[in-house]
Order: C-alpha cells, then structure tokens, then sequence
C-alpha cells in the first residue's frame, strides 16, 4: 500500500507546488508581509487553510460547479481586478514616497493585522483564476488517481503550506538588504507593476 500512497502524495506535492511558485499578487503580498515581518502567522494560515479548502472541494469533484456558474466566475473576476488595481495604486504610491518606508521588526499593531487579514482574504477568495486552476485543475488530475485522490490532495495542501511558510518566514532574510528606505521603495514598485498587470489583465479577460 505504501509504494502506491508515497507516489500519489508525491505527485500531488509537485502538482501543487507548480500551481503556486508563480509571481503573483498572492505571492507578492505574503512576500512584503513577510520582509516586515507583520501578520507573518495570520497571513501564511489564511493563504494555506484557503488552497486546503479549495483542493478539497476540487478532489470531492465540485470542479463541475466552478464551470457552470460563468456568472459567478466573472462577478468575482471584477471585483478581484478592481481590487488588485487599487492595491496597486496604494503601492506605487508608496514607492513614490520620498521617505520610503522603514522595517517594521516590533510586531504589528491590532489595525494592521486586520488590514492584512482582510487584504489576504480579498487577494485569495476574489481571483477566480484560484477556482480554476485548484478547484477545476487539481480537482481534474486527483480523479485520476482513484482511490488515492485524497492521498493526492493532500500532497497538494502540504505543498501549499510549506510554500507559504516559506514565503512569508524566510523573507524576512532580506531585511538588511531592505533596511533602506531606498530599497523598499524599489520592492513597493514591483509589487504596484505585479498588482496593476494582474488587474488589469484579470478585467480584460473577465470583460
């Protein structure tokens, strides 16, 4: 039984991480998150228990619920491009900032760890690329595996949460290159040029 469980839960570890490394505006957000070092737990569980919801809901096969509902898939592809557009407006406002922004390494206040909560959430539930790709996608390919779907599926979840934590704790490895205001400057850039092309992109194609 093991020789065919460990292969199931492989695959479905590579096929999950492969969905996930992308730049992205999930990504780039944990990522700034993580180099501040504010919200770092909350932020990781949220983005890690969604993808564990979503790929259990593509392995019990509600994948056929995703695509029959084009309705739904473009309401929330509107308000996820809005929202990516303004968080990237937000952005590139701050890297315009003369002073840039300072590390933040004492903790977050309870109205920031709201902000990211909330922030997370819209970022993870607003992209209908996520429905798609770990619902339909993942949903699709665990099938394939039988009996071993769930062992699939949870591959996939493990992968999620170490890539998340990944993201969201090693970054803050970068917080002597970025104890420039110079620095985060050029990082809030990148994030505003991710957001904004997302959004934009995500609104096209939803329109």
């Amino acid at each position: 039984m093991t020789s065919t469980i460990l292969p199931a839960a492989v695959a479905g570890f590579g096929t999950g991480l492969s969905l996930i490394v992308a730049i992205g505006a999930q990504n780039a957000f944990v990522l700034r998150q993580g180099v501040r070092r504010q919200a770092v737990l909350a932020v990781v569980g949220i983005c890690a228990l969604s993808d564990a919801l979503l790929i259990a809901l593509g392995v019990a096969g509600l994948g056929a619920v995703v695509t029959a509902w084009p309705a739904g898939l473009t309401a929330i592809g509107l308000a996820g491009g809005a929202f990516l557009i303004g968080y990237g407006l937000l952005a590139a406002r701050r890297a315009l900032r003369p002073a840039g922004e300072a590390l933040a390494t004492n903790g977050a206040s309870a109205g920031s760890v709201r902000a990211a909560v909330l922030t997370c959430l819209a970022m993870t539930w607003l992209n209908p690329h996520v429905y798609l790709d770990t619902v339909l996608l993942l949903g699709s390919v665990s099938a394939e595996r039988g009996s071993l779907r769930w062992v699939f599926g949870l591959g996939a979840m493990l992968a999620s949460l170490a890539w998340f934590a990944c993201l969201g704790y090693g970054a803050r490895l970068l917080g002597g290159v970025l104890s420039r205001p110079a620095a985060w400057r050029v990082l809030d850039a990148l994030v505003a040029a991710t957001m904004l092309v997302m959004g934009t992109t995500l609104l096209a194609r939803t329109v």
